[in-house]
C-alpha cells in the first residue's frame, strides 16, 4: 500500500512500512470478533450482531467509548485469510449479519476476506462517517447497510471534539452516496434490515443546536423515510478533558432535541435514559479473534 489515501486525513503514508494518521499498518488488527446484541433491533435482532471491531480510527473523538481500540490501538493483527474466517464463524454462530465497527483503515482487506468468503448475510460497514467519495465506491456491491454516525454539524467542534474541522462536509457527502448505494430502507418478514442506511446521532450535553442542525440536513437532504437512531447514550470519558463533557446529557436536552426530530416527521429509533451506562461497550479481549 503505497500513499494511504482512504480517509479523509489522506495522510500519504505507505502502511506497509509505518503506520498512518489511523494508527494503524497494512494488516488488519482486530479486538474482538462477537455476537453483539447492542444495536439497533432490526440489526441486532435475536440472535445478535455479528461484530468485528477493529482497532484504530480516522477520528479522535475525545469522548470515544472505545478508546482502548479507537486511540490506544489495543487489538491484534491478523491474515486476511483468518478475517474471513472470521465472517464464516459469525454466520455460523447465527449472526443476522457482519458488521465490521471502524473498518475504514482496512477497506482493501475487507474487500479480499469478502473475496475468499461471502457470507449469506448482509454486510454491514458501521463508520464514524468519516469517509471519501473514493472509498465508499470501492464498497459499492460488497456492503448491503451503511451505519455511519452524523455527529457534527459545527467545524468548531469537530475539530474540537474530533480533530476535524471538515467532519460534517465530508460526511454530508459521503452520507449521501451511502444512500446512492443502497436505495431504499429493505427488511426482511422479520424486519431485519437487508439493505439500506441508518444514520445515527449521539446528542452531546451543551450542544443541542448542533444537534438540531444534523436532523435538518437528514430531513432537507437524504432520501425522504431515511431512518434515523437518535441516540442518549453520551456517557462522560475520563479520557475526554473537554469542559462541559463531563456529565450525561439532561432530560430536558434530550426532549429538545426529541421535539425537533419529531417536527421534522423523522422516523427511526430512539433510546431509553437507562441507555447512557458504559457497560453496554463491550470488553475488547480478543474474543472470536
Amino acid at each position: 500500500m503505497a500513499e494511504c489515501t482512504l480517509c479523509p486525513r489522506r495522510c500519504g503514508v505507505d502502511r506497509s512500512v509505518k503506520t498512518g494518521f489511523c494508527g494503524m499498518g497494512e494488516r488488519p488488527r482486530v479486538a474482538r470478533a462477537a455476537l453483539h446484541f447492542w444495536e439497533e433491533p432490526c440489526i441486532s435482532g435475536t440472535r445478535g450482531s455479528g461484530t468485528v471491531f477493529f482497532s484504530g480510527c480516522t477520528l479522535r473523538c475525545a469522548f470515544c467509548q472505545n478508546y482502548e481500540i479507537s486511540h490506544l490501538g489495543q487489538g491484534k493483527e491478523i491474515t486476511v485469510q483468518r478475517l474471513a474466517d472470521i465472517f464464516k464463524m459469525l454466520e455460523d454462530q447465527g449472526a443476522h449479519n457482519i458488521n465490521l465497527v471502524t473498518a475504514t483503515p482496512f477497506t482493501y482487506a475487507v474487500l479480499d476476506a469478502l473475496e475468499i468468503y461471502a457470507p449469506a448475510v448482509p454486510i454491514v460497514w458501521n463508520t464514524g462517517g468519516y469517509e471519501t467519495l473514493e472509498t465508499l465506491k470501492r464498497l459499492e456491491g460488497a456492503v448491503d447497510i451503511y451505519l455511519p454516525d452524523l455527529k457534527h454539524v459545527s467545524p468548531r467542534l469537530s475539530r474540537l471534539c474530533a480533530g476535524a474541522p471538515d467532519y460534517f462536509e465530508a460526511a454530508s457527502a459521503a452520507i449521501r452516496e451511502m444512500c446512492r448505494q443502497t436505495g431504499s430502507a429493505v427488511y426482511d418478514e422479520d424486519g431485519m434490515l437487508q439493505k439500506g442506511v441508518i444514520v445515527r446521532h449521539l446528542i452531546l450535553p451543551g450542544c443541542t443546536l448542533d444537534s438540531c442542525k444534523a436532523l435538518d440536513f437528514i430531513a432537507e437532504s437524504l432520501p425522504k423515510g431515511t431512518p434515523v437512531s437518535l441516540m442518549r447514550q453520551y456517557t462522560p470519558s475520563a479520557h475526554c478533558g473537554i469542559s462541559g463533557l463531563d456529565r450525561r446529557i439532561t432530560d430536558a436536552e434530550y426532549e429538545r432535541v426529541l421535539s425537533h426530530f419529531e417536527v421534522l416527521g423523522l422516523s427511526g429509533y430512539t433510546q431509553e435514559k437507562e441507555s447512557a451506562d458504559a457497560a453496554y461497550t463491550p470488553p475488547f479481549d480478543l474474543t472470536g479473534v
